[in-house]
């Protein structure tokens, strides 16, 4: 399956979170929302993670995002994550993860949407 990727303009920025996983690494995370420019427009809420959360882009920015998907099991329900790894801005790349800053381990004790 080949990397999707998502176009629209952002919509919200929200806090950052951050916590320590189950094996003792400190972890940060920051989401944004975007809204597409389809005929039915869908909002979508990406992640960025580490020190990558710096280059979250700005509210009411026109972006395209590289996402890779992940789904997770925890008591029998499944969580979805859109991780950003490249973010273009305005037609300007910008690399947001690379394969040496991947996402932490799933920490369910850290996660506020469980």
């Amino acid at each position: 399956m080949s990397n999707p990727s998502v176009k629209g303009k952002v919509i919200d920025v929200l806090k950052p979170e951050s916590g320590v996983s189950k094996s003792g690494k400190e972890w940060n995370r920051r989401e944004f929302v975007i809204e597409t420019d389809d005929q039915y427009p869908k909002k979508i809420c990406c992640n960025l993670f580490g020190d990558k959360v710096n280059m979250i882009p700005s509210v009411g920015e026109d972006v395209e995002v590289s996402l890779n998907i992940e789904s997770r099991e925890y008591n029998g329900r499944w969580f979805h994550s859109l991780n950003a790894w490249k973010i273009d801005k305005s037609g300007q790349p910008n690399q947001v993860n690379d394969s040496n800053d991947l996402p932490p381990e799933f920490d369910e004790s850290n996660d506020p949407h469980l």
